[in-house]
Order: structure tokens, then C-alpha cells, then sequence
């Protein structure tokens, strides 16, 4: 009876990772089927792809942070936080920890609310914030898709600038912001499931608990996290799809064309309230070139649109103190805008 209900469990997770997995990779053209054929939207009006946007990002992003969650509730019950965290802080790495943080959030296909649930999982296994921090920053950043896509309009030089600096500004941006100590910062409900972690940890390292076990408090504690940010993310993709649906291209090209020293600056200003992908700002960015905006401005504007959205501050609360959000914000906007003019010298 025991063997039989223990099948029975592992079959329905597998089940449900399963088709949580189909749908998050079919997601796409079902949110399109949902949005223009059975509520009857026009996929060429703002409220048609405002709407679409929406379901699609929210789908995307709670089932992105329900596998995470749980998958570092397996970390935390078979892997001692303690000693992971104290071998990213007391050896010496040499840096190779934020290099190696920033590198995977470039290999990662996410943008920046997707890039929280990660955030949430490292920070909840017990890894440094810095080294966090490196990823946050990489990760919307630079993905393959967009360096595919710049290589094709921008040429190597370009791409090449582009996907090194971006992973140059994890790295340096996480190593400052480690310095910094900024975990009292954190915001009160991070830092009770960092204690949970460790509790359950020691817990788990105490006993010989059979996996399949500990397996049901390890979903459970998934679908809480996901819980407690749904009303976050609900907004944030909210304000989100409002930008992606209603602010037009134009509305920026015409400030940003001239060649003024301040185009950079204004560009990322300009590019903090609305919100996109890497690969989907890419070929907004070429339209800008096209018009007469210089490469570097496009490409801080790009940056700020994917790296310091209003969507992402509003996620990130639930997870730091508005004091944590603007040091982070505020020192990616100097790197973003030291880029911008470095890169329209060098391109």
C-alpha cells in the first residue's frame, strides 16, 4: 500500500512538472488563440496586444517561479546552505563567483520579472547578494536570442560590445553591491525564508528522510512563495503590458535622434517606464538607428528598458526595501549611462 501511494505521488509531480513545462514552451500560441480568437481582439490594437502581453507574462512568470522554488526547496533539503554560503564568502574566488553569476544570466532567457523568481531562489539558498546581484543585472541584459538578433542588424563589433559589456556591468555592478552589505536591506519576507531555509536544512541534514517524503513540503512551500508575490506580479506585468500596448515608437525616436550630450541620460529616463524583453526592444533599437539615433544612445535606451522597468521595481518589492531598490537602480542608471557615451565613441 506505501510502494503504491508513493507511485502514485511521484507520477502526479511528474505529471504536473510535466505539463507546467508544455506550457510554459507552448505558452505563446495559446495566450494567442485565448487573446484574438476566442475573446475577439485585434492583434493590431493596443488593447488586443496590451492584453495578450499580460497573460503571457503572468503564465510565464508564475510558473517560472513555482519550478524554481521548488527546485531550491530540493536544493535546501539535500545541500547544507551554511556551507555553501560560507565557501562563496570566506574563499578566495578570486571574482570567478560574480563571473560565473553574470555568464549564466547571459545564457538565460529571461527578461527582468522573469529574472525575480531566480533572484528569489539564490537569495533563498543562501547565496551571497552580490553574487546575486550579478545575475539580476545580466540577465535581461544579454540572452543568446538578442545577441543572434543584433549580430544580424548591428554587425560583430557591435555585438560584440554589446554582450561583453553587458555581462562586464554584472560583474562589476555585483561586486559593488556586494561590498556595500546590503542584506539589512532585504526586505522582512526574504529574510524569514532565508530563516525557514536554514531550518529546514539542518532539519533535513539531521534525519534520513526518504526523498518522496520530504517531496509534498517541498511543493507546498513552492506554491506559498508563489502566493504571497501573485499580487506583485499581477501588477507589475499590468503596468508592464499598459507600456508594451500604448506608448508608440515615435514618441521616442523624435527626442533621442539629435545628437545632444544629453541624449544619453534622456534615453534611459525615457526607457525606465516601459517595459520588454532583450529580444523584443532589438528591433525597436534598429528603427531608432535608422532614424538617426546614435548607436550607443539606442543601446543605453535598450538597456534601460529591459534593466530598469518600473515592472521589475515593483516585483523587486516584495523582495527588498525601497531603499535596496533605489541603490540598485540608481547605480545601474551610472553604468548604463557610462556605456551609452562610451559606446558612441567606439561604434
Amino acid at each position: 500500500m506505501e510502494k503504491n501511494r508513493r507511485i502514485r505521488l511521484i507520477v502526479a509531480v511528474v505529471t504536473v512538472l510535466a505539463a507546467l513545462i508544455v506550457l510554459y514552451y507552448f505558452l505563446q500560441p495559446i495566450v494567442n488563440l485565448f487573446t484574438y480568437k476566442l475573446l475577439g481582439l485585434n492583434s493590431d490594437s493596443h488593447l488586443g496586444v496590451s492584453i495578450n502581453f499580460f497573460f503571457y507574462d503572468t503564465i510565464k512568470i508564475l510558473i517560472l517561479l513555482f519550478l524554481i522554488s521548488s527546485l531550491m526547496g530540493v536544493v535546501n533539503a539535500y545541500f547544507p546552505i551554511d556551507r555553501l554560503r560560507n565557501y562563496l564568502t570566506t574563499k578566495k574566488l578570486y571574482g570567478l563567483q560574480y563571473f560565473f553569476a553574470s555568464f549564466f544570466g547571459a545564457i538565460t532567457p529571461f527578461c527582468s520579472c522573469s529574472s525575480i523568481p531566480l533572484f528569489i531562489g539564490f537569495v533563498k539558498g543562501g547565496i551571497p547578494l552580490g553574487v546575486t546581484f550579478s545575475f539580476l543585472i545580466t540577465s535581461p541584459l544579454v540572452n543568446e536570442v538578442a545577441v543572434a538578433m543584433f549580430l544580424g542588424l548591428f554587425g560583430l563589433k557591435a555585438t560584440l560590445i554589446y554582450a561583453g559589456s553587458g555581462i562586464l556591468m554584472g560583474i562589476v555592478g555585483g561586486y559593488i553591491l556586494g561590498k556595500f552589505k546590503l542584506e539589512r536591506y532585504l526586505s522582512d519576507w526574504v529574510k524569514q525564508i532565508q530563516a525557514n531555509s536554514e531550518k529546514e536544512s539542518e532539519a533535513w541534514q539531521g534525519e534520513k528522510t526518504p526523498f518522496i517524503d520530504r517531496l509534498p513540503y517541498i511543493i507546498k512551500d513552492g506554491w506559498d512563495i508563489v502566493r504571497k508575490v501573485l499580487v506583485y506580479v499581477l501588477i507589475g506585468i499590468g503596468i508592464g503590458a499598459a507600456m508594451h500596448g500604448y506608448v508608440p515608437e515615435n514618441f521616442f525616436a523624435q527626442y533621442l535622434s539629435a545628437d545632444k550630450w544629453y541624449a544619453v541620460p534622456l534615453a534611459v529616463i525615457l526607457g525606465v517606464p516601459m517595459y520588454a524583453n532583450a529580444a523584443g526592444i532589438v528591433p525597436v533599437i534598429q528603427v531608432f538607428v535608422a532614424k538617426g539615433v546614435p548607436l550607443g544612445t539606442a543601446i543605453a535606451f535598450m538597456m534601460a528598458v529591459v534593466g530598469l522597468s518600473f515592472p521589475e521595481a515593483t516585483l523587486l518589492k516584495k523582495v527588498m526595501t525601497w531603499k535596496l531598490i533605489g541603490i540598485f537602480f540608481g547605480t545601474i542608471t551610472l553604468f548604463i549611462i557610462a556605456l551609452g557615451y562610451l559606446f558612441n565613441i567606439v561604434l
